[in-house]
């Protein structure tokens, strides 16, 4: 959970969902401590994050997004701008909201760290957005559990692998016309108030 947070792309679906399923299945593992921990390791990787974006600064974070280790954590500079503009836009509570999304997820500490904002609020705010997405992924691994037993995990996985490509290939490409939509529009509205 500590490398999700960071830029180094390991989701955290594989962690949670996986450790709440067998923590509903045979009880040696503690649900509660599953989000507690996760929620902690969170914390840790955005807290570098944090850091990096307040004391390295701009120039040097977008070098190492365009530099090719950044490239192998799939970074580049205009994703670290997305993430910059989402946090202007949203403030304090983009750390927030920030934590649900997708793609923002785990850079949104870095725009934080170089707005200088207050490290204990970014903390704050940080611990309850990990906070519900370890409890949303909790939730899906317990409630997988209640209707797919161990010994057919493995065939329910392949059979539905395709139709869960498919489902993240929709809401990415539904992300992609919401934001491209939202930008048309800025842009026209910003058209129309120069003329």
């Amino acid at each position: 959970m500590l490398l999700e947070s960071t830029v180094i792309p390991v989701p955290s679906e594989l962690v949670v969902s996986p450790a709440a399923y067998f923590a509903a299945e045979d009880g040696q593992l503690s649900i509660w401590l599953i989000i507690l921990y996760g929620t902690l390791g969170a914390d840790c990787g955005a807290t570098i994050n944090y850091i990096a974006g307040r004391y390295l600064g701009r120039p040097i974070i977008y070098r190492f997004a365009n530099s090719k280790w950044g490239k192998m954590c799939l970074l580049n500079q205009e994703k670290v701008e997305k993430s910059e503009k989402y946090f202007d836009k949203n403030g304090a509570t983009a750390t927030l909201t920030g934590r649900l999304i997708p793609g923002i997820r785990h850079l949104i500490s870095i725009p934080a760290g170089m707005a200088r904002m207050n490290f204990w609020r970014f903390l704050f705010f940080t611990t309850l957005g990990a906070g519900v997405w370890n409890c949303i992924l909790a939730a899906l691994g317990w409630w997988l559990n209640s209707f797919v037993p161990r010994e057919e995990l493995e065939a329910t996985i392949d059979r539905y692998s395709e139709y869960i490509k498919y489902v993240i290939f929709g809401l990415v490409a539904l992300a992609i016309i919401y934001f491209v939509g939202k930008y048309l529009v800025k842009r026209s509205k910003e058209k129309r108030n120069k003329e």
